[in-house]
């Protein structure tokens, strides 16, 4: 699915205006249909009583016109006004002069007016027609936007955002200040990326999208670089398994991990390879907990290498023999419960140097790139797929503070000056690419936030890749693959309850979902 900028969006309406001689005001029309008729389908009671909270540009508009569709099927409504109605655009005029004709008189809002305030706390609806996909710039706490913003967060009633949550900026899902939190969204011609991606991802709630009259020519045309990567992609993404297939057909995987107290990380990695259809996998562990991952590992093939058993993680002798495995094998997995040591720095760093084969970097594998990011650019021509949460993404970018305010915009600026592809991993993972596209997921939840989920989701990235899926494809399907086996723990065993161990049960589900019974080669 799409996912688009608001300066598409205007570009959009422009086009359909100018070029196919569509009037603005019947594509207010239609947006205000849309609002009118999902707020009837929400309401709990009848004839309910709805506020309408407009700003003074089209979305305002769009909820006047909703307004005097609701008035006519009976609903009680009252339309506040908000901001400097002298700048109110056309079209939106036009909407309050319709509504005129059924005698409701829109109202300035005056948080201090206790008879409206008593009206708003009791109304079963609020519809927020604030602002749209235009708003740019924080909102002042003092303006009357931001009293009817913190006037609708507070009132009990179901809330209803017009195109996008006021106070959300629609590129980034960044907070401006401060935003509606909406119970749904009802937005028109495509989803913007604000409703996806940061806070915007939470305060859209539930996201309606309607067509208002936009030439479907003229949509398809429309070059959107950010989509969210679903069902259908993964399906065209994971590889159909050969009828006639051996194991040495579906792919081996060197996996390189582990220390003293985290005999887990790796394991996870190579048993979510195995369930993810790989071929083989080998698993690169320090000798000191090679005895542990011997008895763990069924399907993978565990073996020892040269460490410092005073600290119980790999050295740089480990080197040599990890080059020599990679021959026979196909991707290099490396990073998972790796550990940090000077040792260890110099080991991966050189692994990226010399090594041609794709190599998966997760976990201390990527904070091994941590003021060597050097490295990481001479392999533009290789494929190099790096699977960061934010505190080791801003490590390897040299940022103090976690907290990244436009983590798309970050990921895919990452992606394409580094020439790698970027899993920039949390709530809507993203999937950055080196040509600047950026795949936005929708699966997943909570319970996921639990040490060894990571690591599950680098085996099935690595298997993916392993087998023939193009490295976008196995990043982004991995992701997907990883998120939707969360949903299903989730549903089984709670995001309290359930483990990294219960999103590896239900690989199996989900792998049918997506292939069905299929396991016969295409033609």
């Amino acid at each position: 699915m799409k996912l688009t900028t608001a300066a598409q969006m205007r570009e959009l309406d422009r086009q359909a205006i100018a070029l196919r001689g569509i009037p603005s005001i019947d594509l207010m029309e239609h947006a205000a249909r849309h609002v009118a008729e999902t707020a009837l389908e929400t309401l709990s009671a009848w004839p309910g009583r709805v506020a309408v909270f407009c700003g003074s540009g089209n979305n305002g508009g769009d909820g006047v016109g909703a307004a005097r569709r609701l008035i006519r099927r009976g609903v009680r409504v009252r339309v506040f006004l908000v901001g400097d109605m002298s700048k109110q655009t056309p079209d939106t005029r036009e909407e309050l002069r319709k509504l005129a004709k059924y005698h409701v008189s829109p109202e300035i809002l005056d948080i201090k007016n206790a008879e409206q305030v008593n009206f708003i706390q009791s109304a079963d609806m609020l519809i927020d027609a604030l602002f749209g996909v235009g708003l740019s710039r924080e909102i002042d706490p003092e303006s009357p936007y931001a009293a009817a913003i913190d006037c609708i967060n507070q009132a009990p009633g179901k809330v209803l955002s017009v195109d996008i949550p006021s106070g959300i900026h629609a590129d980034t899902g960044e907070i401006m200040g401060r935003a509606v939190q909406a119970d749904m969204t009802v937005t028109f011609t495509a989803a913007k990326i604000g409703h996806a991606v940061g806070k915007g991802a939470i305060y859209s709630g539930d996201v309606k999208i309607y067509d208002i009259g936009i030439p479907e020519d003229l949509q398809k045309a429309m070059i959107c670089p950010v989509q969210t990567a679903g069902a259908s992609f993964v399906r065209e993404a994971t590889p159909k398994r050969k009828s006639d297939g051996h194991k040495g057909d579906f792919g081996k995987i060197l996996i390189i991990g582990g220390s003293v107290g985290y005999t887990g990380a790796p394991y996870l990695t190579a048993s979510a390879a195995i369930r993810s259809g790989c071929g083989l996998v080998f698993l690169g562990v320090p000798e000191a907990i090679w005895p542990i991952e011997a008895v763990k590992c069924v399907s993978a093939m565990p073996f020892p290498l040269p460490c410092n058993f005073h600290t119980g993680k790999l050295n740089y002798k480990s080197l040599a023999i990890i080059l020599n495995r990679l021959k026979n094998c196909d991707i290099l997995a490396l990073g998972p419960g790796l550990g940090k040591s000077p040792e260890i720095t110099r080991l991966v760093c050189e692994l990226l140097k010399i090594t041609e084969k794709p190599v998966i970097l997760d976990a201390d594998g990527i904070n091994a790139l941590s003021g060597h990011i050097d490295i990481l650019d001479a392999r533009r021509d290789r494929v190099t797929i790096l699977t960061p949460h934010d505190g080791e993404f801003a490590r390897i970018n040299n940022l103090n503070n976690f907290i990244i305010q436009d983590r798309m915009g970050a990921a895919r600026d990452f992606a394409m000056k580094h020439g790698c592809i970027l899993v920039l991993k949390g709530h809507r993972t993203l999937t950055a690419s080196p040509s600047g596209t950026v795949l936005v997921n929708m699966t997943g939840n909570s319970g996921l936030a639990k040490g060894g989920s990571g690591d599950i989701l680098t085996g099935i990235i690595a298997s993916l890749l392993a087998q023939g899926a193009t490295p976008i494809q196995a990043a982004a399907a991995g992701v997907w693959l990883h998120g939707r086996a969360g949903d299903w723990a989730s549903e089984i065993n709670t995001p309290y309850a359930m483990t990294p161990e219960d999103v590896l049960n239900a690989l199996p589900r989900v792998f049918t979902e997506i292939t069905g019974d299929q396991t016969k080669e295409t033609e």
